[in-house]
C-alpha cells in the first residue's frame, strides 16, 4: 500500500489504503525490478516495499496453483485472430470508448480485476476480490472517473505484473531515465526477446477467453506503436484509432502522469523533464503509427474524433460498427445512451498551457493536427479534463 505523500501541485492526496499495481506482480518480478535500480529506495517507501514483497510471493504461490489446476486446459484455448484493439495516444478517450464497446455481451474486454492480478484471477476472484475492494479509490485520481474492479482495464498493465518488460515499469522509479522504451514499438527486440513478449500476452488472452469467451477487445495506448507485431499474431484484428485536440491531450496527459507518480511510485517525483517526455513520446509514437498502418487494410482501422463521440456517441459508435463490420448495432443504443445519461453530471477539469507549452505543442505535434483536422491557434489556450457532458 502506498504510504501518505504530501499533495503534489494540480494532483489531490493519495490514501495509504489505495492499491498500487506492484501488488499484483509475481515475486520474481517486483525482484527484478528493485534490482534493475539497485534497491535504491528512500526509507520512506521500504514498508510500502515490503508489503508489495509479500504480495508477490501470494501472487506467484496462487498463480503456481492455477497453472497445476488449470494449465492444461487454459493452454488448450484457441485465439481468434480478430481481437479489436483501441488505439491512441493517452488521454484522448481510449477509456471512453473501451467502456461503451465493453456494453455489448458479444465483447470480451480484460477488467480491472484481470489486469491488477494476472497471475491468479481464474482462481481467486470469486473470494479475493471482494476482500480488496477497499483497494480501489472510488475515482480515478486523473479525472475522477468512477472506477469498479470489474470496469474495462488496459492490458499493459496486465503485461507488467507477469513480467513482460513494459514501458510503465518507469512508473515506479519516476526520478531516474526511463526504461523499456523498446518495449513501445518492439522493433529493437531480439527474436528471443520479442517471442517472449508475445508469448505472455497470448497466455492471458488465453485465460480471458478461457473464463468467457467473446471478442476480445483490448485498450492500451502503447498498442499504438505496435501494429506489425499485432498484424503478425491477429492478421484480421480490427483497430479503432481516437484522437482528440492536441491542446487538451497535453495537459492532460501531464496531470495523467503526475497522477501516476505520484500514488504508485517509490520515489518522491521531482516531475522533471515530464514536459520534454510527454512531447517526445508523442512523436514518436504517431511517427511509428503513421509508417505502419498502411499494414492495415482501410476497411480493418477506423478513425474517430473524441470530440464527435461527445456530440453524436449513438451516430459515431453506429459508424464504428459499420465500418469495422462488427455486427448489429441497433440493440445497444439505448446501452449506449443510458451510458452517457449517468454521467451527464461530470464536469471535467480545466486547464491553462503556458506560451511555451502552447509553442511546444503546436510546433511539434503539427503534423497531427494537420492530419486530423485539428486547427493551431496563436496564444495560449485553455483545455478540458478527459470527461464529458452527456448530450454536448
Amino acid at each position: 500500500m502506498n504510504q501518505p505523500r504530501p499533495t503534489q501541485e494540480g494532483v489531490p492526496p493519495v490514501s495509504w489504503k489505495t492499491g498500487v499495481v506492484w501488488m499484483g506482480c509475481g515475486s520474481l518480478v517486483l525482484w527484478r525490478l528493485l534490482a534493475g535500480h539497485r534497491f535504491r529506495l528512500p526509507l520512506v517507501s521500504l514498508p510500502a516495499c515490503a508489503c508489495d514483497l509479500s504480495c508477490g510471493l501470494f501472487n506467484s504461490a496462487l498463480g503456481t496453483l492455477q497453472d497445476l489446476l488449470l494449465g492444461r486446459s487454459v493452454g488448450r484455448v484457441a485465439l481468434d485472430d480478430d481481437p479489436l484493439f483501441v488505439i491512441g495516444h493517452w488521454r484522448t478517450g481510449t477509456t471512453l470508448l473501451h467502456e461503451l464497446l465493453a456494453l455489448d455481451p458479444r465483447h470480451r474486454c480484460p477488467t480491472n480485476y484481470e489486469c491488477f492480478v494476472p497471475r491468479h484471477f481464474l482462481i481467486s476472484e470469486r473470494w479475493l476480490k471482494p476482500c480488496i475492494r477497499f483497494l480501489l479509490p472510488r475515482n480515478r485520481i486523473a479525472d475522477s472517473m468512477p472506477v469498479a474492479w470489474d470496469l474495462p482495464q488496459e492490458d499493459e498493465f496486465a503485461l507488467l505484473a507477469l513480467g513482460a518488460p513494459s514501458p510503465y515499469l518507469s512508473i515506479a522509479f519516476p526520478n531516474e531515465p526511463p526504461q523499456f522504451g523498446a518495449y513501445c514499438s518492439l522493433e529493437a527486440l531480439s527474436p528471443a526477446e520479442l517471442a517472449g513478449w508475445q508469448r505472455t500476452l497470448t497466455d492471458f488472452f488465453r485465460r480471458l477467453i478461457w473464463k468467457q469467451p467473446g471478442r476480445l477487445v483490448l485498450k492500451s495506448p502503447t498498442h499504438t506503436f505496435r501494429l506489425p507485431v499485432l498484424e503478425e499474431l491477429f492478421p484480421r484484428a480490427r483497430y479503432v484509432h481516437i484522437v482528440r485536440d492536441p491542446y487538451t491531450v497535453f495537459p492532460s496527459t501531464i496531470k495523467l502522469w503526475k497522477s501516476l507518480f505520484a500514488a504508485q511510485s517509490y520515489q518522491q517525483p521531482n516531475y522533471e523533464g515530464l514536459d520534454e517526455r510527454v512531447l517526445s513520446t508523442f512523436c514518436r509514437m504517431y511517427e511509428r503509427f503513421e509508417a505502419t498502418r498502411g499494414r492495415v487494410e482501410p476497411g480493418r482501422i477506423c478513425d474517430l474524433r473524441y470530440e464527435d463521440l461527445v456530440r453524436d456517441p449513438v451516430g459515431q459508435m453506429r459508424h464504428v460498427y459499420e465500418h469495422l463490420d462488427l455486427g448489429d448495432f441497433g440493440a445497444l443504443a439505448a446501452a449506449v445512451e443510458a451510458y452517457f445519461g449517468q454521467r451527464g453530471d461530470y464536469r471535467p477539469s480545466r486547464y491553462t498551457l503556458t506560451a511555451e507549452q502552447h509553442a511546444a505543442v503546436t510546433r511539434r505535434w503539427l503534423p497531427y493536427m494537420q492530419r486530423y483536422g485539428y486547427a493551431a491557434s496563436d496564444g495560449p489556450a485553455t483545455g478540458r479534463d478527459g470527461g464529458f457532458q452527456a448530450g454536448k
